[in-house]
């Protein structure tokens, strides 16, 4: 397949922005900044994890600025019905479902074979789906904690897969999904698997500010060698997806919750913007961390977010970065 040579960042014509520009992160937070700002996109492929909720709304909109929109997921029947959305709402663009299931490594390593047959380059890489608080300990098919195994481990593992394929990119981008439960979460680099103990939102909590702290060392790695990555973390702050009913389970209080008290999340398409912005936004800032700007960050317009303390300890970053590739069995550095 053919692409353009660089990305096209000038406006598309069905994009234009309903305030005047401001090339800076102040001046866009200023403006409230929507997806309308986003530049196109044309030129440019997309890995975006999940089928449904923010990563459904996410793909919508980067087809809608013209991106070819790969569509990853573990369901057939649900990748085709985010197809028929993104098609019907961005018509014309390339979209195309591959599974993907991120508990698994052999599902990881022939998704990546099958992009690096098809595919001459990546240019963005957003890593977003999510398994979130099942009340009992589970495990991948590689023996991990399933929320450990799929939000962080099955990310990395995927990164390193399509590494290859950003290096021949002009400007890649990846970005990583982290949560506001990150906020309270410490890392416990001697029990990554909770097998100690599993509190189910600890668990999920950690998984989340494992995500964070890989999207901080790829950066560190990136400058470090010369990869020319940019990594950005993201945050959705509280939104309407099924995310709580599909781990904790639809009669757990969380799930309960979301049923029953639906104006407590913001809009799914909303806790998409976060992620949008680090994926697009010209301004938005190697090695940023980014996400909601209202109400402590649970919903709003996108903007720098508080850094968790947990998430400011460059030694645990690389420590968990070098735990990360012994236990996928893939070394970062080394997917060129």
């Amino acid at each position: 397949m053919t692409h353009d040579p660089e990305p096209n960042f000038s406006r598309s014509a069905t994009t234009k922005p309903t305030a005047p520009t401001n090339n800076t992160i102040e001046g866009r937070v200023k403006q409230r900044w929507i997806p309308a700002l986003m530049p196109s996109q044309e030129g440019r492929t997309a890995v975006v994890t999940g089928t449904g909720g923010l990563g459904l709304e996410t793909a919508v909109a980067l087809a809608r600025t013209g991106a070819e929109v790969i569509v990853a997921g573990r369901d057939p029947a649900k990748g085709e019905a985010a197809l028929a959305r993104i098609r019907r709402e961005a018509p014309g663009t390339r979209v195309d479902f591959e599974r993907l299931d991120l508990a698994s490594l052999a599902s990881i390593a022939a998704f990546g074979a099958q992009l690096r047959n098809t595919r001459d380059r990546i240019d963005l890489l957003i890593n977003n789906a999510a398994v979130m608080a099942p009340p009992r300990r589970r495990t991948t098919q590689d023996g991990f904690e399933l929320q450990f195994g799929t939000n962080h481990l099955g990310h990395v593992a995927l990164t390193a897969q399509l590494l290859p394929l950003m290096h021949r990119a002009p400007v890649p981008r990846v970005v990583s999904l982290s949560s506001v439960a990150a906020r309270g979460a410490a890392m416990d680099l001697s029990d990554l698997q909770s097998e100690r103990d599993y509190v189910p939102m600890t668990a999920y909590g950690r998984s989340k500010l494992a995500c964070l702290l890989f999207a901080s060392e790829l950066q560190r790695r990136s400058d470090e060698a010369g990869w020319g990555i940019t990594s950005i973390a993201a945050h959705p702050g509280v939104s309407r997806t099924e995310l709580l009913p599909n781990g904790a389970g639809s009669r757990s209080v969380p799930g309960l919750v979301r049923r029953f008290l639906p104006f407590l999340f913001q809009p799914a398409a909303q806790g998409a913007w976060p992620t949008l912005f680090a994926s697009t936004a010209p301004e938005a800032q190697p090695g940023g961390y980014y996400g909601p700007d209202r109400l402590g960050e649970t919903r709003g317009h996108p903007a720098p977010a508080r850094l968790p303390a947990g998430a400011r300890d460059g030694a645990v970053a690389a420590r968990l970065w070098s735990l990360s590739e012994e236990l996928v069995g893939m070394r970062l550095g080394e997917a060129r």
